[in-house]
């Protein structure tokens, strides 16, 4: 009886093992299945997550039409794709110049990215600029730059490609959005506000086009970090504010993140949180102790003000 009371917890943990990786292995396959052949739009195709993503739907078989506004980049991007492509699976991309903060121009190419494929079944909206400075000092020109790029780029293409969602009763819309529409940080009051207020747009259009089959799915990760190294250590090492804030600033990987996109696009998921355990208590705590939350923020900016004055 001993003997066997030793074994049954290997065992089962064997047998839980096993039944993940079937799992896993089983969401994989139908999250590549629901993606082939499906027209897929990516905005930001040459930033570090656009190419991961690129990457990833073609890989799949989805048809791309790949956004971004340096041509040569996309061209290096377009090469790239097709030389580890196996060609009877995968669609050759089509490349579209597209600067999302350039208003004037987003209906025309909205025209010539629907042009492509006929339709668009999957639109990911991942363009975005970041500023950081403190409030006061961060020009109003510069403010509704990064709204531009950030709110209303994304919602006019958005708007642009959503009547032929609607009328053919299918389709799914990504933001690619930030911790920063659910809370914000000292110094990035400007890009805070246009993450707020794309978050809120999109919660909203979710209700409104639910009727029609067409999905709203929202992926905010803390921050989306670069392909190596951690963050760098600000002059205030020493303060709380370290184990706050750079905690919050360890983000996900492209790579990660993407396939998340993937899973996400495929299970049509309304809304995906990807933070560690650090950002997703101040999002908790914002939330429902507000003040709590605004005392930790300000005794970080206390202290990091005398250490900064200590430096002097």
């Amino acid at each position: 009886m001993g003997i066997l009371a030793v074994l049954i917890i290997p065992l089962l943990v064997i047998g839980i093992s096993g039944i993940v990786y079937i799992y896993q292995t089983v969401v994989q396959v139908m999250s590549k299945s629901v993606v082939r052949n499906k027209v897929v739009v990516i905005t930001d195709a040459i930033s570090g997550l656009g190419k991961e993503c690129s990457r990833v739907f073609h890989s799949v078989g989805a048809r791309l039409v790949l956004c971004g506004k340096n041509w040569e980049k996309l061209e290096t991007l377009y090469d790239a794709l097709i030389g580890v492509a196996d060609p009877s699976v995968t669609f050759t991309p089509k490349l579209v110049l597209l600067d999302i903060s350039d208003l004037d121009s987003v209906h025309e190419v909205a025209q010539e990215i629907q042009d492509c494929y006929g339709c668009v079944d999957i639109l990911i909206n991942n363009a975005s600029i970041k500023v950081k400075g403190e409030a006061q000092s961060v020009s109003l020109e510069l403010d509704r730059k990064i709204m531009d790029a950030n709110y209303f780029g994304p919602i006019t293409l958005t708007k642009a490609l959503l009547p032929n969602m609607i009328s053919r009763r299918s389709g799914q819309v990504v933001l690619v959005n930030n911790i920063q529409g659910r809370l914000g940080i000292p110094f990035r009051a400007a890009y805070a506000a246009s993450k707020h207020a794309a978050l809120g747009f999109f919660d909203c259009l979710r209700a409104e086009v639910q009727e029609f089959n067409v999905c709203i799915s929202t992926v905010s990760p803390t921050f989306i970090r670069a392909y190596h190294g951690q963050p760098e250590p600000g002059n205030w090492e020493a303060s709380m504010w370290k184990f706050f804030f750079r905690k919050l600033a360890y983000g996900v990987h492209p790579v990660a993140l993407a396939e998340e996109i993937l899973r996400t696009v495929s299970r049509r998921k309304h809304e995906v949180f990807l933070a560690n355990p650090t950002a997703k208590v101040a999002v908790y705590t914002r939330a429902f102790f507000p003040e709590l939350f605004f005392a930790i923020v300000a005794a970080g900016m206390k202290e990091k003000h005398k250490v900064l004055l200590l430096e002097k």
